[in-house]
């Protein structure tokens, strides 16, 4: 038999449960989830493998109209999404009447490479509303297959997975067959950490922090990891402290938990947070935390 590769790649409006799917499909929280738009800024790789294949998740950032070098290197990721497809999830859900950035759907529209249009949340809509959703994306995008799933109970999971698994090309393996994704293990020690902001923080503080880890050392019985929170302002560090620290400290108690379910050892956390101002709009700065 021949083996199948190729990258299927996710893109949508924010909030529209494309993380959500991913992790479905790769079978681990590889991207955090929130119900915060714009949580995802980076464009993550999740790679699933078999003997007979490899499939190559890609989520992206939300699609949106840029008000920050941020957001403009956030939209580069979803830029480059296209270009290197096999197959395109395109993710919208029963809330979404028009997306929000109509460049990005008619480019979606005049794709050669097949496209799968995955109507999320059908568990919050009544069966007239999903029916209604569903023509109307038919329509909207008639190169794609249109289908309803409710990404957080994996329903219509099965579907979109064996559709995949059809439609993926005959191609040796692009990475390892060992590898589950291409990020390294400090990034995702870094959007654990990131997810628990957006999580306990309000209004503009999640979206002005950025996280790095400074050191991850492992010895024989545990993990030692030391964290810097970026901040533009202040009055931001302020926040991210919390009265009396309880604030960091939450943070890093339940990010120290999600790190250790996902290394598999026992981790020390130390977390800290510093002020780089107006970090999001230079570019400098953005190149430094690998954006």
């Amino acid at each position: 038999m021949s083996h199948k590769a190729g990258f299927v790649n996710i893109v949508g409006s924010p909030n529209v449960g494309k993380s959500t799917l991913m992790n479905q499909l790769v079978g681990e929280k590889l991207s955090i989830v929130t119900s915060k738009a714009q949580t995802t800024r980076h464009r993550i790789h999740g790679i699933v493998n078999e003997e007979d294949y490899q499939i190559v998740f890609s989520d992206t950032p939300g699609v949106v109209n840029a008000s920050y070098k941020l957001h403009e290197q956030m939209m580069s990721y979803v830029e480059s999404s296209f270009k290197d497809a096999d197959i395109l999830l395109f993710i919208t859900d029963i809330y979404e009447s028009e997306m929000n950035h109509a460049a990005t759907l008619e480019r979606v529209k005049k794709l050669k490479i097949p496209v799968l249009c995955i109507v999320n949340k059908v568990d919050l809509g009544k069966q007239d509303q999903v029916e209604t959703r569903l023509a109307y994306w038919k329509e909207k995008v008639p190169n794609a297959e249109v289908i309803a799933v409710s990404a957080l109970h994996g329903f219509g999971k099965d579907w979109v997975w064996q559709r995949i698994l059809e439609l993926l090309p005959v191609s040796p393996p692009y990475f390892d067959k060992d590898d589950l994704s291409d990020r390294p293990v400090r990034f995702f020690v870094s959007e654990m950490i990131r997810e628990k902001i957006f999580l306990h923080c309000e209004k503009e503080v999640p979206y002005s922090c950025q996280v790095e880890v400074d050191t991850y050392e492992v010895e024989e019985n545990i993990i030692r990891i030391r964290a810097v929170i970026v901040v533009e302002r202040d009055s931001q560090k302020g926040i991210i402290i919390g009265k009396g620290g309880m604030m960091l400290k939450r943070i890093g108690r339940e990010a120290r938990k999600d790190i250790e379910g996902f290394v598999g050892k026992q981790v020390f956390l130390e977390t800290f947070v510093k002020v780089d101002k107006d970090w999001r709009e230079s570019e400098v700065k953005l190149k430094k935390y690998g954006y």
